[in-house]
């Protein structure tokens, strides 16, 4: 699935830059009730603000490329929208611009016994996160990195409502 991922950012990113957005994630998800998968985009602009008719228009565009590469051969939903307030980190300017708030890491193969972190985001450092857990530092290779997202929190809502 992954080289698919990879595939589909070759097609949709050069899309969404020609029209002033940042793709953060691209995932394919099969449905739970066996109907057709969903391709979700979630994407913002450089300012990290995204607006639904943003999302309207980048999926229109998503969507006529989409058409005429054909890189998914099941049938499909397409989905953009944006990261949202506890959004997931996937980039490297992701774990730079949110270091300070609550982060949740699960790594794709457990570094010292560990698979999972919960704690403040410290920042990175060329590949190496750092979190701090119950006041200890924690460095996480981030080509390791499964998934990562900000954690739900009254200070992320205010800094959020301000943004």
């Amino acid at each position: 699935m992954s080289s698919q991922i990879s595939l589909l950012h070759k097609i949709i990113d050069p899309v969404a830059e020609a029209m002033g957005y940042e793709v953060v994630r691209i995932a394919l998800q099969n449905s739970a009730r066996g109907g057709p998968m969903t391709l979700q985009v979630m994407a913002e602009r450089p300012d990290g603000t995204m607006l639904i008719e943003d999302c309207t228009k980048l999926s229109r565009e998503i969507s006529v490329i989409l058409d005429v590469e054909d890189p998914i051969s099941a049938e499909y939903i397409l989905e953009v929208s944006t990261p949202g307030i506890d959004r997931p980190l996937t980039r490297r300017k992701d774990f730079e611009n949110y270091a300070g708030y609550e982060t949740k890491i699960e790594l794709s193969i457990p570094e010292d016994g560990r698979r999972r972190y919960r704690g403040t985001l410290l920042g990175i450092t060329d590949d190496t996160v750092k979190i701090e857990v119950d006041g200890e530092v924690f460095d996480v290779d981030f080509n390791n990195i499964n998934r990562s997202k900000l954690v739900m929190t009254d200070e992320l809502l205010a800094a959020a409502s301000q943004g």
